[in-house]
């Protein structure tokens, strides 16, 4: 810890931690990104299992409730036979990608020091 940083600073609620486990999964924000990035701000569920590879449709299901769930995108239902499902950014969701935008521009602009991080079991590079 710093010299004069408070405990209180890191406490569990603390601003930091939360926007940590608001990423502690990898498909939030690359959802986020994917959303914002290559669609405009929305797009359907089969577009977004399309754009992200690697990620199985029981996944995309589970972090597309939960972003919803916590405000970051909407569930659009349109009047269509089948019915046709959107998710959208909202202002919330806007707001969140500004900060994964600069982390992945940092990843491309420096993945020679990736690189160079020794492997983690979990890792997975194609």
């Amino acid at each position: 810890m710093r010299p004069g940083t408070a405990d209180s600073e890191w406490r569990e609620d603390c601003a930091p931690r939360r926007v940590l486990a608001l990423f502690a999964t990898k498909w939030t924000s690359m959802v986020l990104h994917t959303l914002h990035a290559r669609h405009g701000g929305a797009a359907r569920s089969g577009v977004l299992l399309r754009s992200l590879p690697g990620i199985s449709k029981k996944m995309l299901t589970q972090t597309l409730r939960e972003m919803e769930e916590i405000g970051l995108i909407e569930r659009i239902v349109q009047n269509a036979v089948p019915p046709a499902v959107e998710y959208r950014l909202t202002p919330l969701g806007d707001r969140f990608v500004e900060p994964v935008e600069l982390l992945y521009a940092w990843g491309r602009d420096n993945a020679d020091a990736l690189d160079q991080l020794g492997s983690r079991p979990t890792a997975r590079r194609a």
